[in-house]
């Protein structure tokens, strides 16, 4: 996976998070970049976002065998990471999106 498709997945996470910051301040996310599947042999970057308050979490993956694709999975913090796993192209996915995903899952 290329460096770059995860800064930019990054920056667009950041974004969509100072966004929710300032007009949902209940809802305050937590966002972690897991290296677990990489360090478990599978070539994949993962991210989290979570709400302490809701205990869900939105589950992004950007997987070396999938370029160009985003998986993403709403799950509970609880819950195990499934493989029921829904993808979008990255390049539909924009922070806008992201923004409303942490409004509604989270809200």
């Amino acid at each position: 996976m290329s460096e770059d498709t995860l800064k930019v997945l990054s920056d667009m996470v950041s974004d969509a998070h100072a966004g929710i910051q300032a007009s949902h301040e209940h809802i305050n996310p937590v966002v972690e970049v897991r290296r677990g599947m990489r360090d478990a042999g599978i070539p994949a970057d993962v991210m989290t976002i979570d709400c302490l308050r809701t205990r869900r979490r939105i589950t992004l993956i950007l997987h070396d065998e999938q370029p160009g694709v985003l998986l993403y999975q709403f799950i509970t913090i609880e819950d195990e990471v499934g493989s029921n796993f829904q993808s979008i192209a990255l390049s539909e996915m924009d922070t806008q999106k992201l923004f409303q995903w942490i409004k509604e899952y989270f809200g």
